[in-house]
């Protein structure tokens, strides 16, 4: 598994970096971040320690569906499809869609990395 990397930058910044590369003038390094945030705040809400304690059981049982993962953490499932819809915006988890509407979550990660300059 692979490192998903993270990066911090005002929407200001964020919009310069994809004009830039729109524009051909900038391009992107295989290591830069592939996602952005606006704040660590931002940040930290979507990854809070209780949503990287369902990214590290989804990864540690592979459940089958929500259903599967609300037994796993006691959460019900209507509150993890929430936040999974969320997680997958980000891309720090894949919801793949089966039979029935059965959603099985899966994380591709092995970790996470957060790029956090001290100023632009």
């Amino acid at each position: 598994m692979k490192t998903f990397k993270i990066g911090i930058a005002s929407y200001e910044d964020m919009k310069a970096r994809t004009t830039a590369i729109a524009r051909g003038e900038l391009k992107p390094k295989p290591g830069d971040p592939k996602v952005w945030f606006t704040s660590t705040e931002s940040f930290a809400k979507v990854l809070s320690n209780k949503n990287r304690a369902l990214l590290a059981t989804i990864a540690a049982t592979h459940p089958a569906s929500l259903q599967e993962l609300a037994g796993h953490t006691g959460r019900k499932a209507s509150n993890l499809s929430r936040t999974l819809k969320t997680m997958e915006h980000y891309g720090f988890v894949r919801l793949h869609r089966g039979q029935r509407g059965r959603v099985r979550p899966e994380v591709p990660y092995q970790s996470i990395s957060l790029d956090l300059p001290f100023s632009a």
